[in-house]
């Protein structure tokens, strides 16, 4: 993939700076000296950040600004190990408000729908992410956060709830919930035509069988983020559904050989590499 040349002015004004706000950059790039970072092959040279990376420097050590510009922290789950702490600036929450109000409008959702928001909220991003978002856009946001199906399924009969937001499995068990309660409450009382899914993997066929259980020209779209990239709202799909839309003045996207770390062609398979191009707290 090319860079723009939006792209690399982004990079190369983060760089020009990095090793003085970050120890952990300072680190990395040991004996690198950045400002010579002038093209795309240039940027390429330069080492990656793993996974362990972030880990080994908990809690703080990826804060790249001093503590009074930082107004929140977020962190992974760390059901896998350590978990990555987040601080985010002020223009941080910013520039993720807009970037999930595009992916929103990337789905086709208005400022005139209400988006029913069951992932959890607190250290996680997801939650909160999405609020971000249809408040930016406009939309009315109801805040359920997860669990309580009951509740969950008054509250989308009761308030014309007409998009969902949540991970396929929980969809697809609010759905089979709804169904079961259809005597009492007939699926014509959910005005829903919309889910936007995330934090879990979607095979396509799971993905049908979430958008035939909801029945009525119920749409469902995937959504992609993850903690290090301010949280979901990264990239979304649109209704063509042939591939995520990533918010590439937030993000540079490289796919790589995972063996040799060498950039791939486009429409080549290998290994998503991702850049924060704007982010501020790390």
């Amino acid at each position: 993939m090319e860079m723009t040349k939006e792209q690399l002015e982004l990079i190369t004004n983060q760089l020009a700076t990095i090793k003085e706000r970050s120890p952990f950059y300072a680190k990395k790039f040991e004996g690198i000296d950045v400002t010579d970072v002038r093209t795309q092959a240039d940027f390429e040279k330069l080492p990656f950040s793993e996974k362990d990376d972030l880990r080994a420097v908990y809690p703080l050590g990826l804060q790249a600004v001093p503590d009074e510009e930082v107004v929140r922290i977020h962190s992974s789950s760390g059901t896998t190990g350590t978990p990555v702490i987040i601080p985010y600036t002020q223009q941080d929450v910013t520039d993720w408000a807009v970037q999930f109000a595009r992916c929103y409008e990337t789905a086709g959702i208005t400022n005139t729908d209400r988006i029913q928001i069951t992932p959890g909220y607190g250290l996680w991003t997801a939650g909160i992410g999405f609020q971000l978002g249809a408040e930016r856009l406009g939309a009315m946001a109801i805040p359920m956060g997860p669990g309580n199906t009951e509740k969950q399924l008054k509250f989308m009969r009761d308030f014309g709830t007409d998009t969902i937001v949540a991970t396929p499995s929980y969809c697809l068990y609010l759905a089979e919930s709804a169904r079961e309660r259809a005597e009492e409450f007939p699926l014509g009382q959910y005005r829903l035509k919309l889910g936007l899914l995330g934090s879990e993997g979607c095979t396509p066929e799971m993905r049908d069988q979430i958008e035939q259980s909801w029945g009525g020209g119920f749409f469902a779209t995937d959504n992609y983020g993850m903690s290090e990239l301010n949280g979901p709202g990264m990239s979304g799909e649109c209704r063509e559904r042939c591939g995520l839309h990533i918010n590439e003045d937030h993000f540079l996207c490289e796919i790589i050989d995972s063996k040799t770390g060498e950039i791939l062609p486009s429409g080549e398979t290998g290994e998503l590499v991702v850049t924060n191009l704007t982010k501020r707290g790390i």
